[in-house]
């Protein structure tokens, strides 16, 4: 079929209306960018769960290794003196009282004593373990005078007027064995004058004593008392009275931590040794430990410096312990050994003192005594030991100490 003239005239123009009759084609979209992404909040790393405290654990006699040790009437003297400071309490009424008709000269009336009115416990580390670190500590007596004078130069200060010491006990019972020092400023408390800042400088304390050398006036701290002895061969009794708030700081650790001496080797004897090789490097040692101690004038006539339960401790017989899990004034066997030795230390002793640096369960500072001797033995001491801690059958255990059925001689 053909078209006509008329339908060829007419083509071009119905083209045209079909192609306006279409739509135009759409631009493409413009590609949107992506959204920043959020700024993840910082989580802060988990905090591990505290450690558990250490436990007391009940155990017969008969689990005591090599019960009851050396000697176990020499402890005696110690136990009275526990009795002088525990003896009104109701759990301990009936055994100080006891304790007055026994023949304390005899170890089988000593032990027989022990066995039947008291009942032992283990202490328990908090990771269960039941070793750990048995140091000794002893009364020096050091050179000084009552005055300055050339040699003498380091002054042995008495508690300041000015340090501020907050118990906590009343109103957060708690915290019955944390207290807060520092001074005021103002109206504000605030921390106390660091090692640092109270050696080398005219601190405002009254002064007991000037002491030869620094770093014999630095143990004599460490220890808690001591003699001073004078030119003249006088001498005084001092002991601790106060401490500046700050936490105690290990400086044979300092010395480690600077490769000058390795812990193996770290002795109080190695560490005087080291400070005369290397006086200007001394005060920085020294002033890394921030804790320092105040001290106070001792009855010259009483058988050794007061513990912190307010008696004479006993030399070989008193330990320092941690009083937030072991009581203080308890009977304690002891097993360790010698310093620097396998040689057995097997002993009943009396828990009649604390110190900045025992922390822990088993954790135990053993007094030797006063003197040169005293000292060699303490400095060495680093053992490993055992700790059991006997508590009057009157006593209520402690809450970490559910009784044992099987508990004998």
């Amino acid at each position: 079929m053909t078209l006509s003239s008329r339908a060829w005239r007419a083509l071009p123009l119905l083209l045209f209306l079909a192609a306006c009759a279409a739509p135009p084609a759409k631009p493409p979209a413009p590609k949107q960018a992506c959204p920043a992404c959020p700024v993840c909040p910082k989580v802060p790393a988990p905090t591990p769960p505290p450690a558990p405290p250490p436990t007391l654990r009940q155990v017969p006699w008969n689990q005591l290794p090599d019960w009851p040790g050396e000697a176990p009437a020499a402890a005696w003297p110690a136990l009275l003196q526990s009795c002088a400071a525990l003896g009104a309490r109701p759990e301990w009424a009936e055994v100080c009282r006891a304790a007055r008709e026994v023949d304390g000269y005899s170890d089988a009336a000593v032990t027989e004593f022990f066995q039947d009115r008291f009942t032992p416990y283990q202490v328990v580390n908090g990771d269960g373990s039941t070793r750990g670190l048995v140091t000794g500590y002893y009364e020096p007596v050091i050179a000084g005078d009552d005055h300055p004078t050339a040699r003498a130069r380091y002054p042995i200060y008495a508690t300041p007027d000015n340090l501020l010491v907050v118990d906590l006990a009343g109103v957060y019972p708690e915290l019955k064995h944390m207290r807060l020092r520092g001074r005021l400023v103002g109206n504000k408390v605030v921390p106390y004058y660091s090692r640092a800042q109270i050696d080398g400088n005219d601190f405002p304390a009254p002064v007991l004593a000037w002491a030869d050398n620094a770093v014999d006036l630095f143990f004599l701290q460490i220890q808690g008392s001591g003699w001073v002895r004078f030119p003249d061969g006088r001498k005084i009794h001092i002991g601790y009275a106060e401490q500046n708030g700050y936490p105690y700081r290990a400086i044979g650790r300092v010395l480690a931590e600077w490769g000058a001496l390795p812990l193996s080797q770290m002795s109080m004897q190695n560490i005087k040794r080291w400070g005369e090789e290397h006086p200007e490097k001394l005060p920085e040692l020294l002033d890394s430990n921030p804790s320092y101690v105040f001290f106070k004038r001792l009855p010259d006539d009483i058988p050794g410096p007061y513990g912190a339960l307010g008696v004479p401790l006993t030399p070989r017989r008193s330990i320092a312990v941690d009083a937030r899990y072991l009581p203080l004034g308890a009977p304690v066997y002891l097993v360790t050994t010698q310093p620097n030795s396998d040689a057995p230390l097997d002993r009943l002793v009396l828990a009649q003192d604390t110190g900045g640096a025992i922390r822990g369960g088993v954790r135990a500072d053993y007094f030797w005594g006063t003197g040169k001797e005293a000292g060699e033995l303490a400095g060495r001491m680093k053992q490993a030991g055992q700790m059991w801690v006997l508590l009057p059958k009157d006593a209520a255990p402690p809450a970490s100490a559910p009784p044992q059925a099987s508990a004998g001689k």
